[in-house]
C-alpha cells in the first residue's frame, strides 16, 4: 500500500497544540477592510480551534 500524503493546503492552514487541537485562522481578513469595523477586524485576528465536528476531516488530511 502506497505512503499517506499530507493535503498541502492543510498543513499550511492548520497547527497542532499540545493538548492534540487543532488551531485555525479567521476567515475575512484579507482584503476588503474597509468596509469592516475595527471591533471586527481585531476579533478576526486571534486565533480559533477547529470544531469538533470538523477535527476527523482535518486529522485525515494531515494524516494523523
Amino acid at each position: 500500500m502506497p505512503k499517506m500524503k499530507t493535503v498541502s493546503s492543510a498543513k499550511k492552514r492548520f497547527a497542532i497544540t499540545a493538548t492534540g487541537k487543532f488551531k485555525r485562522k479567521h476567515a475575512f481578513k484579507s482584503h476588503i477592510l474597509t468596509k469592516k469595523t475595527t471591533k471586527q477586524k481585531r476579533n478576526l485576528t486571534n486565533s480559533a480551534t477547529v470544531h469538533g465536528d470538523n477535527v476527523a476531516s482535518v486529522r485525515a488530511m494531515l494524516c494523523m
